[in-house]
């Protein structure tokens, strides 16, 4: 099954937490509203280098989306790994196993992002058990 629609993203940079750490991994927090096919929020935590080397760079995140999906309401996990070599992006994000929860209990999956124009779009690639 596949999931499309747009969303809106917030990045807050937190502050560096003493004993936790490297003070040159910066961590964002991260808030999100999705819209289209699936429609809820999605919240959680970014890590993330930069290099001296314009362009490169890499994160990991993990997010907690609760959401209604085509009619199915519950929450999933999303687990993102995303690298820029000197400006060619890698980015896989990837629905956590057996992370999904009521109506979307079961769910598999992956996430692909797109920006264009100035909007992020989101397609979804998912499998869900029928509805018993």
């Amino acid at each position: 099954m596949h999931a499309k629609g747009t969303f809106e993203v917030k990045i807050t940079p937190q502050s560096f937490a003493e004993g936790v750490g490297d003070p040159t991994v910066g961590r964002m927090a991260i808030e999100k509203h999705f819209k289209g096919d699936m429609e809820g929020v999605g919240r959680g935590q970014m890590l993330a280098v930069g290099t001296a080397i314009d362009g490169s760079a890499g994160y990991v995140a993990m997010e907690r989306v609760q959401a209604t999906l085509h009619g199915r309401e519950g929450s999933f996990a999303l687990q993102h790994n995303g690298v820029m070599n000197r400006g060619t992006p890698q980015l896989a994000i990837t629905i956590v196993p057996d992370s999904g929860t009521d109506g979307l209990s079961g769910i598999a999956g992956a996430l692909t992002i797109r920006i264009a124009d100035g909007a992020h779009h989101y397609e979804l690639a998912y499998s869900l058990p029928d509805v018993p």
